[in-house]
């Protein structure tokens, strides 16, 4: 028996920044081209019969508390059955740069906790988190990648901490990049760290796929 978790009939949101975006609201609308594309396209693939809605809902640029400020229109008001979430790089970065728009871990964890709670409350979702990562290992002292590195370890503690309270299932897509990037060079992933290419989305969308159990 199948143990893919997706039933026929169910809906399928994902939410997050540019990684799930990904010009689905342009030229590649509904889904964008990155990793929901990729992965949707399997399950069709592997489970034509079953009929799965799949919704895109990421937005370039968004922080945590974006998604905390239209969290009723984009999710609740979609109802679905299963919805992804995918965030907390954009944080971490102007948390760094010190943008007027920056979010601490702290407030990550405060507004990360209430969009779950809010996705308990008004939903019946079963929730995906999918972990920010950074696609680098660069170790020099005083670099901006380094000071990502460095800081990015607080955001996914949050992360995780939130998955094991909400007892949602858990992509940890830094581990795996980490893992990757001891046997090939970053370039193979991303043109820079954070904005993944084909190959790179294809990693997430296989973790993603994995424990959904595909």
């Amino acid at each position: 028996m199948s143990r893919f978790l997706f039933k026929n009939g169910e809906t399928v949101l994902f939410i997050g920044d540019s990684i799930t975006d990904c010009g689905r609201r342009a030229q590649f609308a509904p889904l964008g081209d990155g990793y929901v594309k990729l992965a949707t396209d399997l399950i069709t693939a592997r489970y034509p019969e079953r009929g799965i809605r799949f919704i895109n809902k990421g937005i370039s640029g968004n922080t945590v508390r974006d998604l905390f400020n239209r969290w009723e229109d984009d999710v609740v008001r979609q109802r679905p059955d299963w919805l992804s979430i995918k965030i907390g790089i954009n944080d971490l970065h102007r948390n760094l740069s010190k943008t007027p728009d920056a979010v601490t871990p702290r407030q990550y964890a405060e507004l990360y906790r209430g969009i779950l709670e809010a996705a308990r409350k008004k939903t019946r979702a079963k929730l995906i988190l999918i972990d920010p990562f950074y696609i680098s290992q660069d170790r020099a002292p005083g670099s901006w990648r380094h000071s990502v590195l460095e800081l990015l370890p607080k955001y996914l503690a949050v992360a995780h901490k939130l998955a094991r309270e909400f007892r949602t299932l858990h992509v940890r897509t830094h581990e795996a990049y980490q893992r990757h990037l001891r046997h090939r060079d970053a370039d193979q992933f991303c043109p820079e760290p954070v904005h993944p290419n084909v190959s790179g989305h294809i990693i997430i969308a296989h973790e993603f796929l994995r424990v959904v159990g595909w």
